[in-house]
């Protein structure tokens, strides 16, 4: 799983380095594998600056060359000798001076060096957009605004960005760590524990939540929707949205997506992803007008349906499988893949946002039955928050607001027949110090498990009654609790005993094991082969 540095910090306001935070999260059993550096632009454009071109004449020896004289605002002016048509004296211009590794749009990167062009030396290069990779261009240089301050990087004036990547190891249990938020509230957790060593009067600074849009009442019912398979489908939300203008999202949130390996494919599609590995909770698009009898069904088909998922391979369903419907046809396997016929296209003008809470079993089966693993099935085969469902979709909307002009002329749907209770918990501080092995001071381990989510419903002198949240699937005993307290307390910080006790196994010598396994490495080292057969006797 990757979580971008940049991100992170949108929750949790720190000044802690990558590495600072890698070693947190890892201590925390959210084992960061490799830290990798992000660059919107190959290159990041180092080295190159803003200059602006003081002279220019022609080049004694090529009627198509010319020399420039350019200022970067070292003092010194470069000679620069440049084949552009539209090279003019005081244009501010990207300069890639001598040293400089420039990596184009097409080829492969290469190093700018002092040289002699035609015999006139040159100390750099003014750059053509696609010679960077800015784009696609090579009609002549890159002429800057006027305002463009000299000797100004270009990742400044282009206002680039570099991330960290973390590429975490997660574990199958670890449901409520599987987006940006929920890696926030751990570090936010193992923040707090690490300045109650030094501070016992520290308080949680739990991680800020991003802006979400309030749905207003309305009477419109352009959308309904039916669920005949509620134990399949625990809790299904969705709003009708319309008057969206299908377009290329805006630049950050492409920026945000593919530094996490997220390709961009349209602003709808974009926001469904962003929410997704924001907060944790799949969404899915279906084109309103595509949807027929204007009625979503969740239910399962007959045995060898056919469908075509986006991928547009054709699928035999199961009659386990739970699908998206409409009173015609199957739009969407799911929680796992959407069908090519009722997803976002061009002429998308209006939608309907899914946002639902699915039986992990029948996803992780349905998955397996088709051999799909998708980012919406990683998710809901380990268990989604059943209470994040709505908060999605307000979120979805006020990101769709802003890059697609979306209007929200639909009520709220959310079908949600029996509730996912919080699971109550005992909890004695006697066993949590006999399973670590050290006595944690008592508000040091309330203050952890209400950073994690986890609350206090009564107290006693020696025990806890605890509420624990839905997303906490991992979380079912007091021994899980203790777990919990431990990772974000640290293993580090439980001393090694000074006695280690431990029985003395006995081995017969020579070994025969190691015989044996020299004997047959030597003999096949000599051309022999092993053959075990079964056996042919009782013996």
């Amino acid at each position: 799983m990757k979580i971008s540095y940049n991100w992170l910090k949108d929750f949790i306001k720190t000044e802690l380095s990558a590495e600072e935070i890698a070693s947190l999260l890892t201590n925390c059993g959210l084992e960061v594998e490799s830290i990798d550096t992000f660059e919107s632009i190959p290159g990041g454009l180092k080295g190159l600056v803003v200059g602006e071109v003081v002279e220019k004449t022609k080049h004694p020896n090529a009627d198509k060359l010319s020399l420039t004289k350019v200022n970067i605002g070292t003092g010194n002016l470069l000679s620069i000798v440049c084949g552009a048509s539209n090279v003019a004296v005081g244009q501010k211009v990207v300069v890639a001076p001598a040293g400089t590794t420039v990596f184009p749009v097409n080829g492969e990167p290469f190093e700018i060096k002092k040289s002699k062009i035609r015999g006139e030396l040159s100390e750099g290069m003014i750059c053509a957009e696609d010679e960077i990779g800015l784009g696609g261009s090579h009609e002549g240089i890159l002429v800057l605004d006027n305002s463009a301050k000299i000797g100004t990087s270009a990742a400044e004036y282009f206002n680039l960005h570099s991330d960290f990547i973390f590429e975490i190891g997660l574990t199958p249990n670890r449901a409520d760590a599987v987006s940006h938020y929920g890696v926030a509230r751990d570090l936010a957790a193992v923040i707090l524990a690490s300045e109650l060593k030094q501070n016992p009067d520290s308080e949680h600074r739990p991680p800020g939540f991003p802006p979400v849009s309030a749905i207003e009442e309305s009477t419109a019912h352009p959308i309904t929707v039916e669920i005949k398979n509620p134990e399949a489908c625990i809790r299904y939300s969705g709003i009708y949205i319309n008057n969206l203008t299908v377009k290329e999202s805006p630049g950050w949130m492409q920026e945000r997506l593919q530094a996490i390996g997220v390709r961009p494919i349209n602003n709808i599609v974009d926001v469904t992803n962003y929410v997704m590995h924001e907060l944790g909770q799949p969404l899915h698009a279906f084109d309103a007008d595509r949807i027929e009898g204007k009625k979503v069904v969740v239910r399962k088909v007959s045995a060898g349906t056919k469908f075509i998922t986006l991928d547009n391979i054709e699928r035999k369903l199961s009659a386990d499988d739970l699908m998206i419907c409409d009173t015609v046809k199957p739009m969407c396997i799911a929680g796992v893949f959407g069908g090519i016929d009722s997803g976002v296209s061009e002429k998308t003008m209006n939608i309907f946002l899914e946002s639902a809470f699915f039986d992990p079993v029948h996803v992780r089966k349905t998955g397996k039955r088709h051999q799909l693993k998708t980012e919406s099935s990683f998710r809901f085969e380990r268990g989604t928050d059943p209470e994040m469902t709505v908060t999605a979709l307000q979120r979805a909307i006020y990101l769709l607001e802003e890059v697609a002009g979306a209007q929200v002329s639909g009520e709220l749907i959310d079908i949600y027949p029996e509730k996912v209770e919080e699971k109550e918990i005992a909890f004695t501080y006697a066993q949590c110090d006999l399973l670590t092995g050290k006595s944690i001071p008592h508000t040091e381990i309330k203050k952890i498990l209400l950073a994690l989510g986890i609350e206090i419903e009564s107290e006693g002198k020696d025990a806890l009654r605890l509420l624990v949240p839905a997303f906490k699937v991992d979380v079912t005993g007091a021994a899980d609790v203790i777990e919990e307290v431990l990772r974000i307390y640290g293993y580090n910080n439980i001393p090694l005993p000074e006695f280690l006790r431990a029985n003395l196994s006995i081995s017969p010598k020579p070994d025969p094991e190691k015989i044996r396994e020299h004997v047959s490495g030597h003999l096949s080292s000599n051309g022999f082969c092993e053959i075990l057969n079964n056996s042919l006797t009782k013996a």
